[in-house]
């Protein structure tokens, strides 16, 4: 009996780290900047553990009833948790009050739950041995859902179905708790009959888990929601009309297929068209296959390395049709080498130098994408750049996000790169700025690829030429110890978003 009531010890451990990281994962998903978002959600969470071990003291009798109530209102409060945060994203005032109550109710019932277990316990061992033993359970359930979230849970379950599959756990939870210590008491069948009734509502929720989501998602998108994905680093969906298709990475607009053309033959073609004996390029994210697709215009490219950290994205840009017919299944190419690694640890050891990079990374608003925008990576790629080679990146807006667009490339010129700013018009987008950086001054190629929508020869010049709202303002160069360019890119954006 001790033992299995010490198994509760570790199923409970578990299923109340899982509801922080889904806490934590779901409010970077949609709030942006995982940094602040894990922090404050482990804040309010431990806080709250605190403050519920403190109100334990105040439960005199019935602990084991007590105890069997604390477990159902986990798996009803913490099970549903996430379900409940994708569906009111959308339909509540203030989403942050509702993330943090949560945070707040689950913190404080799994800090009840082991005080009260412990009392339960008292009789079963010594004080001494009681408290390693919960302990030890304990913190073995946390090193489980630590490694499991990430492995299994996210990638297999998804957030919605996790949250009901560890409230399920809580069920069996107190129905061993019932059933083992619970025989002769009066109250015993009532409180079978709850215990199926939550059941009941945690199973409902891990089978139509992927149903509610999908239906919060069209709540959430304008268009029909055509394919949805959770990976271990952000949530994809897919969305289409009769006039174009929408990749959303954690809510984000990635591209519109009415006018990505735009977008990205201005990110590659300045650049590798002005090196006509390119032969290697790599390109550092992008893995919808759309930047890799302009690549694959020029014959004299012979190799192609595409580094981007989530499998995800690559695997639906290579399976869904849609998508392949967009890319032209550039990520099928034989001259294509597909790595799934950070960025920032795979350029330490790159095996080769490349003739022009792309860095085509989500714009910077987290301190774990803002390290890809910093002087430290910028070293990095500064390494892998053969000497006559170019570079572009990416870098937002030069009129919604002046500030945050010329602190980028005032990083690139502290690494000692010679920069040419440009920006191009993307409808879906706004004004949209790249920066093209090399050991060597930049020419404006000639000539350009056949075939083009937007770019030709003429256009080209025109890029360059910023009018005097875009002009440079800023001075700030973004460390990886001091990731400036990440809090202008935030109060920047905010005039817009909200």
């Amino acid at each position: 009996m001790a033992l299995l009531l010490l198994i509760s010890v570790f199923v409970i451990a578990t299923a109340g780290l899982v509801y922080e990281l889904i806490a934590g994962t779901l409010a970077s998903y949609l709030l942006g900047d995982s940094v602040t978002q894990f922090s404050t959600v482990i804040g309010v969470y431990l806080s709250s553990m605190g403050v519920g071990s403190w109100l334990s003291r105040y439960v005199k009798r019935d602990l084991l009833r007590f105890f069997i109530h604390v477990e159902l209102l986990l798996a009803l409060v913490g099970g549903s948790s996430a379900a409940v945060l994708f569906c009111l994203f959308d339909q509540v005032a203030s989403f942050r009050i509702l993330l943090y109550s949560l945070v707040s109710v689950t913190g404080i019932l799994v800090g009840v739950e082991i005080p009260v277990l412990m009392r339960i316990l008292k009789d079963e061992y010594a004080f001494q041995d009681l408290v390693a033993k919960v302990f030890t359970f304990d913190y073995l359930g946390a090193l489980l859902a630590s490694l499991l979230f990430p492995l299994i849970l996210v990638p297999r379950l998804g957030l919605v179905r996790s949250g009901f599959f560890f409230g399920l756990c809580n069920v069996l939870v107190a129905w061993a708790a019932l059933e083992i210590l619970g025989k002769g008491q009066a109250w015993r069948n009532t409180q079978r009959i709850l215990v199926l009734l939550v059941l009941a509502v945690c199973g409902a929720g891990l089978a139509l888990g992927e149903r509610l989501t999908n239906w919060s998602e069209s709540q959430s998108f304008p268009d029909p929601v055509i394919a949805a994905v959770s990976s271990p680093y952000q949530r994809l969906v897919l969305t289409r009309n009769q006039q174009d298709t929408r990749l959303f990475l954690n809510g984000n607009l990635q591209f519109s297929s009415a006018d990505e053309y735009r977008y990205h033959e201005a990110l590659v073609h300045p650049g590798l068209a002005s090196l006509p004996q390119a032969e290697r390029v790599l390109i550092l994210g992008g893995g919808d296959g759309l930047a890799l697709r302009e690549v694959l215009r020029y014959e004299t490219v012979k190799d192609v390395v595409l580094v981007d950290l989530d499998r995800a994205v690559t695997d639906l840009a290579t399976r869904h049709p849609i998508l392949r017919d967009l890319n032209q299944d550039s990520l099928r190419s034989p001259k294509l080498t597909l790595v799934h690694e950070d960025a920032f640890q795979w350029l330490r050891s790159a095996p080769q130098s490349f003739d022009f990079i792309i860095i085509d990374f989500p714009d910077p608003s987290s301190f774990t994408i803002g390290k890809l925008y910093s002087t430290r990576f910028y070293e990095l790629v500064k390494q892998a750049l053969k000497p006559e080679g170019q570079m572009v990146v990416q870098s937002t807006s030069p009129y919604y996000a002046k500030q945050s667009f010329w602190t980028i490339v005032n990083t690139l010129n502290a690494v000692g790169f010679q920069t040419a700013p440009y920006h191009v018009y993307v409808p879906s987008f706004g004004e949209w700025g790249f920066v093209l950086a090399g050991r060597q001054a930049y020419k404006v190629p000639k000539d350009v690829p056949r075939g083009l929508k937007f770019l030709s020869p003429d256009l080209l010049p025109a890029l360059f030429h910023f009018p005097p709202d875009m002009q440079a303002t800023a001075s700030a160069i973004n460390r990886l110890d001091n990731q400036v360019l990440v809090r202008t890119f935030e109060e920047e954006w905010a005039r817009y978003v909200h």
